[in-house]
């Protein structure tokens, strides 16, 4: 697959490349990621690619012309030589991380790990001039909802989370079928993990894990990942039980959790002092660390004012 990515700093991606168990795929050229700057398809002698907005405000804007300039010489490489990454009337898509994008998720991931590859393009400054977003741009995707400095880092999501899927990239090729969020889970968050030493400052190992009985430790593993995620992350349980994918045995695990739903900040319902105290209280340790709650989260609980006599 092939990924080319516009950008105004392409710098930015040399170390991210050559860093970490992905950088197998890129060197390889599993993956093959392509770097290019619109400041090389502007004119003028200073390279201009931004400019202020038309009804004034803060900022610049992209310009169109240098990214129809750069996406049409992209499109042309991509289409020569004897294997072209983009057979002839099917081009390749250009994705625009952007607020109103789709947000990212596993099932998006997965979706990009499947292809043939796409064009990035990374934003700069206020934004990209919305006439060439509406001729050019077939994707948008986003973080979540808050705003980086550029589209560079999403970028580098992506290609993170796509390189690892690839096969021969992680040590164990069957390591990410495990992680939160896959299908191999139900899309559940993934259970807690420990290492050595069997104790660490008092606190020691689950026994299910010590036991070397598989059948326990997958049942330890599974039970864990429902605690976390019915308690952390609600919404992933009702996804679950509406596709079909919690059992019997899962939905009694469920059923003998206590009740704390109204707690969760997740639902966007106002919660009480007591109430989020009570929660993170509550919580399982995801390290096997005490659950002792540190007296900075503690929140003090309001008491009743007396009431003026009349």
């Amino acid at each position: 697959m092939r990924f080319d990515i516009i950008t105004l700093f392409p710098e930015l991606f040399a170390p991210f490349m050559a860093s970490g168990v992905t950088r197998r795929a890129f060197a390889s050229g599993q993956v093959d990621v392509r770097l290019w700057n619109p400041r090389d398809h502007a004119e003028g002698n200073y390279r201009r690619v931004d400019d202020r907005p038309f009804g004034g405000g803060p900022g610049m804007v992209m310009l169109a012309e240098p990214l129809a300039r750069c996406l049409a010489h992209i499109r042309e490489q991509r289409s020569a030589g004897e294997t072209p990454a983009d057979p002839p009337g099917t081009p390749a898509p250009l994705l625009l991380f952007s607020p109103v994008g789709e947000k990212l998720s596993h099932p998006v991931v997965a979706q990009w790990a499947h292809s043939a590859g796409a064009i990035l393009l990374c934003g700069r400054y206020e934004g990209i001039d919305q006439r060439f977003i509406d001729a050019e741009v077939t994707h948008q995707l986003s973080l979540g909802d808050f705003v980086l400095s550029g589209g560079e880092i999403p970028a580098m999501a992506l290609l993170d989370a796509v390189a690892r899927l690839q096969p021969g990239v992680l040590n164990d090729e069957g390591s990410h079928q495990f992680d939160s969020f896959n299908p191999a889970l139900d899309g559940l968050l993934d259970c807690p993990h420990y290492t050595r030493p069997e104790v660490w400052r008092g606190q020691g190992v689950p026994a299910a894990l010590l036991s070397g009985h598989h059948a326990q430790i997958a049942q330890w593993r599974r039970h864990q990942s429902l605690q976390y995620t019915a308690r952390l992350r609600p919404e992933l349980i009702a996804t679950a039980r509406a596709a079909g994918q919690l059992s019997r045995q899962d939905e009694a695990v469920l059923a003998r959790l206590p009740e704390r739903t109204d707690c969760s900040p997740r639902l966007g319902k106002q919660v009480s002092a007591r109430c989020l105290t009570m929660c993170l209280l509550e919580l399982p340790s995801p390290r096997g660390l005490s659950r002792a709650v540190p007296a900075a989260l503690v929140l003090p609980v309001a008491q009743p004012q007396p009431q003026p006599l009349r």
